[in-house]
Protein backbone atom coordinates (compact mmCIF):
# COMPACT_ATOMS: atom_id res chain seq x y z
CA UNK A 1 0.00 0.00 0.00
CA UNK A 2 1.43 3.38 -0.99
CA UNK A 3 2.13 6.06 1.59
CA UNK A 4 2.43 9.79 1.32
CA UNK A 5 4.57 11.96 3.59
CA UNK A 6 3.23 15.40 4.41
CA UNK A 7 5.95 17.90 5.27
CA UNK A 8 5.03 21.13 6.96
CA UNK A 9 6.27 23.86 9.24
CA UNK A 10 4.12 24.30 12.34
CA UNK A 11 3.85 27.74 13.94
CA UNK A 12 2.73 27.87 17.58
CA UNK A 13 0.95 31.04 18.69
CA UNK A 14 -0.40 32.35 21.98
CA UNK A 15 -2.43 35.19 23.39
CA UNK A 16 -1.71 36.16 27.01
CA UNK A 17 -4.56 38.65 27.47
CA UNK A 18 -8.06 38.85 26.02
CA UNK A 19 -8.37 40.53 22.67
CA UNK A 20 -10.30 43.78 22.67
CA UNK A 21 -11.30 43.36 19.05
CA UNK A 22 -14.94 42.39 18.61
CA UNK A 23 -16.06 41.49 15.12
CA UNK A 24 -19.67 41.90 14.09
CA UNK A 25 -21.18 38.97 12.20
CA UNK A 26 -21.83 39.46 8.49
CA UNK A 27 -25.22 41.18 8.34
CA UNK A 28 -26.38 39.63 5.08
CA UNK A 29 -26.47 36.02 6.39
CA UNK A 30 -28.91 34.06 8.53
CA UNK A 31 -26.22 33.09 11.01
CA UNK A 32 -26.20 31.14 14.26
CA UNK A 33 -23.51 29.68 16.48
CA UNK A 34 -24.27 26.58 18.51
CA UNK A 35 -22.37 24.58 21.11
CA UNK A 36 -22.48 20.87 20.30
CA UNK A 37 -23.50 18.66 23.19
CA UNK A 38 -22.28 15.06 22.87
CA UNK A 39 -21.73 15.27 19.12
CA UNK A 40 -22.10 12.03 17.17
CA UNK A 41 -18.86 10.82 15.60
CA UNK A 42 -20.38 10.77 12.11
CA UNK A 43 -21.40 14.42 12.31
CA UNK A 44 -18.02 15.42 13.71
CA UNK A 45 -16.23 13.51 10.93
CA UNK A 46 -18.40 15.35 8.39
CA UNK A 47 -17.41 18.75 9.85
CA UNK A 48 -13.74 17.80 10.09
CA UNK A 49 -13.56 16.50 6.53
CA UNK A 50 -15.60 19.33 5.01
CA UNK A 51 -13.54 22.06 6.64
CA UNK A 52 -10.14 20.36 6.60
CA UNK A 53 -9.98 18.32 3.42
CA UNK A 54 -8.39 21.12 1.38
CA UNK A 55 -5.69 21.48 4.04
CA UNK A 56 -4.82 17.79 4.53
CA UNK A 57 -6.34 17.51 8.01
CA UNK A 58 -5.79 13.84 8.78
CA UNK A 59 -5.10 13.44 12.51
CA UNK A 60 -8.72 12.82 13.46
CA UNK A 61 -9.33 10.63 10.39
CA UNK A 62 -6.72 8.23 11.74
CA UNK A 63 -8.63 7.76 15.02
CA UNK A 64 -11.08 4.93 15.53
CA UNK A 65 -14.68 5.93 16.18
CA UNK A 66 -14.32 4.92 19.83
CA UNK A 67 -11.17 6.99 20.42
CA UNK A 68 -12.59 9.97 18.52
CA UNK A 69 -15.88 9.82 20.46
CA UNK A 70 -13.95 9.86 23.72
CA UNK A 71 -11.84 12.80 22.52
CA UNK A 72 -14.71 15.02 21.35
CA UNK A 73 -16.89 14.37 24.40
CA UNK A 74 -14.14 14.72 27.03
CA UNK A 75 -14.63 17.19 29.86
CA UNK A 76 -12.78 20.32 28.81
CA UNK A 77 -13.38 19.89 25.06
CA UNK A 78 -16.02 22.17 23.56
CA UNK A 79 -17.08 22.30 19.91
CA UNK A 80 -19.05 25.16 18.36
CA UNK A 81 -20.57 25.17 14.88
CA UNK A 82 -21.51 28.21 12.83
CA UNK A 83 -24.58 27.68 10.67
CA UNK A 84 -25.65 29.79 7.72
CA UNK A 85 -29.29 29.26 6.83
CA UNK A 86 -29.21 26.06 8.89
CA UNK A 87 -26.20 24.62 7.01
CA UNK A 88 -22.90 23.99 8.86
CA UNK A 89 -20.51 26.67 7.61
CA UNK A 90 -17.55 26.29 9.98
CA UNK A 91 -16.54 25.27 13.45
CA UNK A 92 -14.05 25.65 16.23
CA UNK A 93 -12.91 23.32 18.97
CA UNK A 94 -11.55 24.49 22.31
CA UNK A 95 -9.50 22.23 24.56
CA UNK A 96 -9.12 23.43 28.16
CA UNK A 97 -7.85 20.17 29.67
CA UNK A 98 -4.43 21.71 30.45
CA UNK A 99 -4.63 23.85 33.57
CA UNK A 100 -4.36 27.56 32.81
CA UNK A 101 -4.48 27.12 29.02
CA UNK A 102 -7.13 26.90 26.37
CA UNK A 103 -6.06 25.53 23.00
CA UNK A 104 -7.94 26.52 19.91
CA UNK A 105 -7.50 22.95 18.72
CA UNK A 106 -9.38 23.31 15.43
CA UNK A 107 -10.81 26.21 13.51
CA UNK A 108 -12.07 26.54 9.97
CA UNK A 109 -14.69 27.57 7.46
CA UNK A 110 -16.24 25.15 4.92
CA UNK A 111 -15.14 25.94 1.35
CA UNK A 112 -18.67 26.84 0.25
CA UNK A 113 -18.75 29.66 2.83
CA UNK A 114 -15.24 31.10 2.45
CA UNK A 115 -14.98 34.70 1.34
CA UNK A 116 -18.21 35.77 3.09
CA UNK A 117 -16.59 37.39 6.13
CA UNK A 118 -17.25 34.43 8.41
CA UNK A 119 -13.62 33.62 9.29
CA UNK A 120 -12.78 36.79 11.20
CA UNK A 121 -16.16 36.75 12.99
CA UNK A 122 -15.91 33.05 13.93
CA UNK A 123 -12.34 33.48 15.17
CA UNK A 124 -13.47 36.44 17.28
CA UNK A 125 -16.19 34.24 18.79
CA UNK A 126 -13.68 31.44 19.44
CA UNK A 127 -11.32 33.85 21.22
CA UNK A 128 -14.09 35.38 23.34
CA UNK A 129 -15.37 31.91 24.27
CA UNK A 130 -11.87 30.69 25.16
CA UNK A 131 -11.35 33.62 27.56
CA UNK A 132 -14.61 32.92 29.43
CA UNK A 133 -12.77 30.36 31.59
CA UNK A 134 -10.11 32.99 32.45
CA UNK A 135 -7.03 31.01 31.39
CA UNK A 136 -3.46 32.29 31.63
CA UNK A 137 -3.21 32.01 27.85
CA UNK A 138 -5.04 30.92 24.72
CA UNK A 139 -2.90 28.97 22.26
CA UNK A 140 -3.14 27.51 18.79
CA UNK A 141 -0.98 26.06 16.09
CA UNK A 142 -1.12 26.47 12.36
CA UNK A 143 1.05 25.12 9.58
CA UNK A 144 2.14 25.74 6.02
CA UNK A 145 -0.57 23.33 4.78
CA UNK A 146 -3.23 25.69 6.17
CA UNK A 147 -4.84 28.53 4.25
CA UNK A 148 -2.29 31.26 3.50
CA UNK A 149 -4.74 33.69 5.15
CA UNK A 150 -4.72 31.79 8.50
CA UNK A 151 -1.46 32.98 10.07
CA UNK A 152 -1.98 36.68 9.20
CA UNK A 153 -5.54 36.50 10.56
CA UNK A 154 -4.41 34.90 13.83
CA UNK A 155 -1.78 37.61 14.25
CA UNK A 156 -4.21 40.39 13.36
CA UNK A 157 -6.57 39.07 16.06
CA UNK A 158 -3.80 39.25 18.69
CA UNK A 159 -1.96 35.92 18.65
CA UNK A 160 1.84 36.05 18.81
CA UNK A 161 4.13 33.29 17.45
CA UNK A 162 6.37 31.69 20.08
CA UNK A 163 7.79 28.61 18.31
CA UNK A 164 8.17 26.97 14.89
CA UNK A 165 8.98 23.34 14.09
CA UNK A 166 9.26 21.16 11.03
CA UNK A 167 6.89 18.20 11.04
CA UNK A 168 6.48 15.14 8.85
CA UNK A 169 3.36 13.00 8.91
CA UNK A 170 3.10 9.68 7.13
CA UNK A 171 -0.32 9.26 5.57
CA UNK A 172 -1.64 5.70 5.27
CA UNK A 173 -2.55 4.41 1.84
CA UNK A 174 -6.30 4.71 2.37
CA UNK A 175 -5.84 8.48 2.87
CA UNK A 176 -3.00 9.08 0.42
CA UNK A 177 -5.35 10.20 -2.33
CA UNK A 178 -5.82 13.47 -0.49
Amino acid sequence: MSKKVLKTIVTYLKMDAPSHEHVQPPSNLKLSLMHLENPPVGYYRYLYKTVGESYDWIDRQLMSDEVLQEEITSDGVDIYVAYVGGVPAGFFELDSRTKGQVWLALFGIAPLFQGMGLGKWLLSEAIATAWLSEPDSVRLETCTLDSPRALPLYQKMGFVPYDRKEKETEVPGFLSGM
